[in-house]
């Protein structure tokens, strides 16, 4: 694995729930988007955002981010604007029955704010793009479950 996503191996991934059920398979599915061709990181990307962000934040959306972050950063990921339009994805919104899973994955989002800062001024008008409209939602952000900064 490198010293990208070296982390994931201390998730205990198979006890987290996603949209449509364990979130065991998550970890596969990030290094489809670190390693991966064009084509396989645009599918897993595509699986991801079904999986913890498209409908609502889950507890594997919450561990997840923070991975998320650090494949934004990595110049060698084929599609890091769809990453942070993912990350947007994720601080739009919520679980109505899990208030903490939102809490916690929009402060997840919200931390890597530097991160986005940094890419705004990416050499790769994509992700500047991107980057910029993460920076928007994230100062713009208000919702229930979080609290007011």
């Amino acid at each position: 694995m490198g010293t990208i996503l070296k982390d994931m191996r201390h998730v205990p991934w198979h006890e987290l729930r996603h949209a449509q059920g364990s979130a065991s398979q998550v970890p596969g599915t990030l290094s489809r988007i670190a390693w991966g061709d064009s084509e396989s990181a645009e599918d897993a990307l595509s699986d991801l955002g079904r999986w913890i962000g498209a409908m609502a934040a889950f507890d594997a959306t919450v561990a997840t981010v923070p991975f998320l972050w650090e494949l934004a950063a990595m110049e060698t990921v084929k599609d890091r604007a769809g990453v942070l339009a993912l990350l947007g994805t994720i601080l739009a919104h919520g679980h109505a029955h899990h208030p903490e899973w939102t809490r916690d994955a929009h402060r997840a989002v919200l931390a890597g704010r530097a991160t986005a800062e940094r890419l705004a001024a990416d050499a790769d008008p994509a992700v500047s793009e991107a980057a910029g409209e993460l920076l928007a939602a994230c100062g713009g952000h208000v919702c229930a479950a979080c609290p007011p900064r």
